[in-house]
């Protein structure tokens, strides 16, 4: 049920409203001025505002900055004697909405009700993103690390496209998602684009999009994936992968920040931030004429190197604990945990597969194991079970 509080000075109105409002079965509080609305907002949890313009001490416009400083609850702003300018003051200093009285029913019932979605809808945002950086959380302490957590720190305020180089399972991923998150475009999409697990005749399409009719499975228009990372970041992992006529194309976006859809003739200007991926030596792809020299200059004005996890020295254990609490919690299973020997064991093997590696291992170990998982069932288990 959604709380309303309701700051009037007008006995007769807070009681109007409190009838109609609890009718519609919202929980309402009251407060008769701008000073003990704000005792309220500070001491409990409310799902809208609605707030007298014209008040004595305090009026409604003091009072709605006061409480656009310490909550994000959605203010309506009510008054029998504004003006235009006044409800466009309003407006600007973070109300939602101004209703003047009387009051129409239906308006302010429908107000409220898109006052309330809007807020859930932020409150819902938030959440999500502070999901995101436990989700893509970067976890290690060695030198290696940090040295690569500093220099994401430095890049990410620009808008300097970033290379990231590195062995499959490294966690190049990650790196290109914390340099969104950490950029002034966190707010914007984060885009990606898997170059080595799209055909190369359908390569252009999903990047650039296409016009319907430019061949023969394109029964209707659709925006590529420039157009959709639109003011975010736009991450091409694989680009070692692509093909010619794509990364010519790729390049032309870059040099102009504008793209044509397959099949049109339109320019559509883009504003994306390219960080670029591969587990390939693009200096070697480019002798051998599989890479563009100029589409590398361009993509690599920051270029981070992702170290295997073998020269992660001390990063194991922290990287062990993190995935088996993340795992337990999914399966629902109390958290196992690992015996000195078994990080001994896990930090001698040589992890071919990196990162990832170990994460399916240590998925592994807490599906098979019990409380706490021994040397022993590391050696039992740390290859796939046949």
């Amino acid at each position: 049920m959604a709380k309303i509080l309701i700051i009037d000075d007008e006995r007769s109105i807070r009681n109007t409203l409190r009838d109609i409002l609890e009718y519609e079965n919202y929980k309402v509080d009251d407060a008769e001025s701008g000073i003990e609305g704000l005792k309220l907002v500070n001491s409990k949890k409310y799902d809208l505002v609605l707030l007298d313009i014209k008040m004595a001490g305090m009026d409604g416009i003091e009072t709605l900055e006061h409480i656009m400083k310490v909550s994000d609850t959605p203010v309506v702003m009510i008054s029998g004697h504004g003006t235009i300018e006044t409800a466009v003051e309003a407006i600007k200093k973070g109300a939602f909405d101004y209703i003047a009285k009387p009051l129409d029913l239906n308006r302010l019932l429908v107000t409220i009700r898109n006052a309330i979605d809007k807020s859930n809808l932020i409150k819902e945002t938030k959440s999500l993103k502070q999901d995101v950086p436990q989700t893509w959380e970067m976890i290690g302490q060695s030198p290696a690390m940090l040295q690569v957590k500093e220099l994401i720190d430095k890049v990410a305020p620009s808008n300097a496209r970033v290379l990231v180089q590195g062995s499959n399972g490294t966690g190049k991923e990650l790196v290109a998602r914390w340099l969104h998150e950490k950029s002034p475009r966190s707010n914007g999409p984060f885009i990606e684009v898997n170059c080595a697990a799209i055909p190369s005749e359908l390569i252009e399409s999903q990047l650039f999009g296409h016009e319907k009719g430019s061949f023969t499975s394109a029964i209707k228009q659709r925006k590529g994936d420039f157009e959709l990372a639109n003011g975010g970041t736009l991450f091409l992992d694989e680009i070692g992968d692509m093909s010619n006529s794509a990364q010519a194309k790729v390049l032309r976006a870059l040099q102009e920040n504008k793209i044509t859809r397959v099949g049109g003739e339109k320019d559509i200007p883009v504003d994306v931030r390219i960080v670029a991926a591969t587990n390939k030596n693009l200096s070697e792809e480019i002798s051998k004429g599989n890479f563009r020299e100029d589409l590398y200059h361009r993509l690599s004005v920051i270029i981070i190197e992702v170290p295997n996890l073998n020269e992660r020295e001390g990063d194991i254990p922290l990287l062990a604990d993190h995935f088996m609490e993340d795992i337990c919690k999914k399966m629902g299973k109390q958290i196992l945990t690992f015996s000195d020997e078994a990080y001994q064991k896990l930090e001698k093997y040589k992890w071919t597969g990196n990162v990832r590696e170990l994460r399916n291992v240590v998925e592994r170990l807490a599906i098979l194991c019990d409380k706490n998982v021994t040397g022993e069932d590391v050696d039992k288990y740390l290859q796939p079970l046949r």
